[in-house]
Parts: C-alpha cells; structure tokens; sequence
C-alpha cells in the first residue's frame, strides 16, 4: 500500500512511520505545515523530518511556498476554532496531495499526539477522503507515545513544545518565569 503521512514534525512522525513500514506498506511523509511560526522554526521543524525520512529511506514531499499569509487569513475570522480550521486546511492538502501523487492512502502524525483533539482530526480526516474519493488510513498512534519519544532521542531530533502556531506558543508561554524579562 503507498501511503502519505502528513507530517508535522520529526519527534511526531518517528513512530508513525514505523509503524507503517512494518506492513511493508511505501510511506511517502507530506510537510504542509503553513501554521508554524516563525520561519526559523518552520525551517527547523522541515529538516527534522528530513533526517527522519532519511533514517527510514522514505520520501519527503513540502509544498512549493510557505503559505504562512493564507494560514493567516484562514484561522484570523474565529480565533477560538483556529485549531479546526487548521486541521482541516492541513487535512484537506494532504488529501489532495495523496491522489495527486498516487497513493492508496493517507494519515496523519497529528494522531499521536495527546495535546490535539483526536477526534475532531479523525473526523476531518474521514471528511477530506469521502470529498477527494481517497482511503483515510486510521491508527491510534497515541500508543506509541513513549517508543515516539524514545527514538526522537535516538535520532538527536530537533523537539518543539506547541503546535507551531503564534497562538500556541503565546498560550504555552504565557505564565512562564522564563519567558519574563
């Protein structure tokens, strides 16, 4: 089965792609990610997955444009259901990428996390393969949680602490002493 993984990051996608590589499936990871901010964090998310992609021997496709202008207008209309939208926008490109390029399938890695709403992703997930005529590959890949981390330091992966997006980084950081100055 040739299938794309949305990938959001290196650590994310870790045990995802092992877990679909041990079907003998072709595991193709997808970087659309135009919610993460800034720039120099994009980037360093970006070569995360390829040093995944290139432990594993896999392909790596990323949009031709950081798209950070478009995520901008999408989310700024309801801030307070920003993470859906997101979600679907993501959701919705890797569907379309994955019929474009030919693949079977597609998932994402934002199911292994416990930070996310699984099920809201799932069910955009099922939306977006019922509207571009692709399967949707389900897996709870939240049981891999520990093995997920345990192979981020194996592989000396760049680690993030929130989503990507300005939004998330504000409320993460927001109390920290750290963070005063």
């Amino acid at each position: 089965m040739k299938i794309l993984l949305h990938t959001c990051c290196g650590p994310c996608a870790t045990y995802p792609v092992t877990r679909l590589l041990s079907g003998s499936n072709e595991v193709n990871c997808f970087f659309y990610n135009p919610n993460i901010q800034g720039y120099r964090e994009y980037i360093k998310r970006l070569k995360a997955v390829g040093e995944v992609c290139r432990h594993f021997n896999i392909a790596l496709t990323i949009p031709e444009r950081y798209e950070i202008e478009a995520w901008f207008r999408m989310v700024v209309g309801d801030l307070r259901d920003r993470c859906s939208r997101c979600y679907k926008d993501r959701i919705e490109k890797t569907a379309l990428k994955a019929v474009e390029i030919g693949c079977d399938v597609f998932t994402s890695t934002l199911l292994i996390s416990h930070k996310q709403d699984h099920e809201k992703i799932k069910n955009i997930c099922e939306e977006a393969a019922k509207s571009n005529n692709i399967e949707f590959y389900y897996e709870d890949f939240r049981k891999g949680w520990r093995e997920h981390w345990q192979m981020t330091d194996e592989l000396d992966l760049y680690k993030q602490n929130y989503c990507g997006c300005l939004f998330s980084e504000y409320e993460r950081f927001k109390n920290k002493e750290d963070c005063k100055e």
